[in-house]
């Protein structure tokens, strides 16, 4: 069971009724690469979040808790 770290920045706009729409969601190779697109980001969109999941994904078992280590904006529930 091979273990690995993945890296997503979630960028989020305005939706209709108030609600954010996520944008697809964008997969980066290193954690200073995830914080940096995240920064670049973070000046155009509404919300922003980066994140780190660890598991394997040969079997789709990752850890039920996302680290988080950019936020930026009014976040869904889920990144609190």
């Amino acid at each position: 069971m091979a273990r690995e770290t993945t890296y997503v920045v979630q960028a989020f706009n305005a939706g209709k009724g108030g609600y954010l729409k996520p944008d697809s969601p964008i997969v980066c190779k290193s954690a200073s690469g995830a914080l940096r697109t995240a920064e670049r980001l973070a000046l155009s969109k509404l919300a922003v979040v980066a994140f780190s999941s660890t598991g394997d994904p040969e079997f789709g078992d990752y850890d039920d808790e996302p680290t988080v280590f950019f936020r930026k904006g009014d976040l869904p529930a889920a990144f609190d």
